[in-house]
């Protein structure tokens, strides 16, 4: 574990930057920053076009230690690199922002109101190249669509047993149990939530260090109970589909509770832009989620 970046996550002002669009979500990505399918051959030429996207990001004059403290990779974006150094080292090295990796393969059906992650086969495999990549922690998404007490637990057992594991191997995991935005109980199942979080930060030992990204939740302030946890060195929201204004503006209204935001950060980035056009659209939506970030 390296030290100094601990303490970055655990003291340092700003938001964590996520950048880890999947195969999945890549297309759209891709179609809202003025690239269609229709540009790409396979899914070689797709994954190469937004290692682009991310790279003109990362390089960015905006994007910068001050307002961010992490950046969220892609397994792909963390085996490519920037400027001659692997994606990790490029963050941490050339621009003092913390290498954060999404380690899961994606969403099994819903079952019981929920969707947990399908089965992460090679973590132990990817936690080694994780750490040899000089990667400080990682991140998983599974999803709550209903305030089914079943399905709910079955996600934070989920989530909790695989951010021991990672835990175990040096890193620190962030555990994300998102709940859908269009959830029709929303403020149910997050009851539901924070419950078996802290029921389960109970099982954790003292040197146990986990974080944890959560939906923006319906009451102010829902969530200061895990983040004032021991266990918990930061608490992060998602943007969970709201416009950037929405997403800054409830944030705003939860103190300690910082953005990790990636379709409302790059929200309104063109391919076709000029560097400098570019570059002030990241500048003013760094500083907004900055600003929402720190209030």
């Amino acid at each position: 574990m390296n030290l100094a970046q601990l303490e970055r996550m655990k003291n340092d002002s700003g938001f964590i930057a996520a950048l880890d669009q999947s195969g999945g979500s890549t297309p759209k990505a891709l179609a809202i920053y003025g690239i269609p399918k229709e540009a790409y051959a396979d899914e070689t030429e797709m994954f190469q076009m937004v290692h682009e996207m991310r790279t003109r990001i990362m390089k960015s004059p905006a994007f910068t230690k001050e307002r961010i403290l992490a950046a969220i990779l892609f397994e792909k974006t963390m085996d490519q690199k920037v400027d001659g150094k692997y994606s990790a080292d490029y963050l941490w090295d050339v621009k003092g922002i913390l290498p954060i990796l999404k380690v899961d393969k994606g969403l099994l059906d819903l079952e019981n109101g929920v969707q947990l992650m399908k089965p992460i086969t090679d973590l132990d495999a990817l936690l080694i190249r994780a750490k040899d990549r000089h990667i400080f922690g990682t991140k998983m998404r599974s999803v709550i669509k209903e305030a089914n007490p079943a399905g709910v637990k079955a996600i934070v057992d989920q989530q909790f047993e695989l951010g021991k594991a990672i835990a175990a191997a040096g890193l620190i995991p962030i555990l994300e149990p998102e709940v859908d935005i269009h959830t029709p109980n929303k403020a149910e199942a997050e009851v539901l939530l924070k419950q078996e979080i802290l029921e389960h930060l109970k099982t954790l030992d003292t040197s146990s260090q986990f974080m944890f990204k959560l939906t923006i939740p319906d009451v102010d302030n829902f969530y200061e109970a895990v983040i004032q946890n021991p266990n918990v060195i930061r608490v992060v929201a998602l943007s969970g589909g709201y416009s950037r204004e929405a997403a800054n503006e409830k944030l705003a209204r939860n103190p300690k509770l910082i953005a990790s935001f990636s379709r409302a950060l790059t929200e309104g980035l063109k391919v076709n832009q000029s560097d400098e056009e570019f570059n002030a659209v990241l500048d003013q939506s760094i500083q907004s989620i900055y600003e929402a970030s720190i209030k």
